[in-house]
């Protein structure tokens, strides 16, 4: 799905990152989550899924403006924001899995 554009994407040596800094945010932000999440017990209340939803809003922000031309977005927006969106997202991930496996229990 990564368009995987030079000029949006991060780079170490000489070398490209295999993804945009966007989607380098979005699975650095979802490994950090999944990862917490072994770690400590996470309750997928409403407010937790509706606060998931949102976080992932600004990257979807970023990436819609600069695909209608609105504005030229940087890589450290890019990475911030798919950072964010990629916890969001882990977070919903999780919350359906626990729903799929709440409901197979009863």
């Amino acid at each position: 799905m990564c368009h995987r554009l030079p000029e949006r994407t991060f780079k170490i040596k000489g070398r490209y990152f295999p993804v945009c800094s966007r989607c380098t945010g979005f699975y650095v932000g979802a490994f950090t989550y999944f990862i917490y999440a072994y770690f400590f017990y996470v309750n997928y209340t409403t407010p937790l899924i509706i606060f998931a939803i949102l976080v992932m809003i600004p990257a979807f922000l970023d990436g819609f403006t600069q695909l209608i031309s609105l504005r030229e977005s940087n890589n450290t927006i890019r990475f911030f924001t798919g950072l964010i969106a990629g916890i969001g997202l882990a977070i919903l991930l999780k919350a359906i899995k626990w729903m799929i496996i709440t409901i197979q229990i009863i």
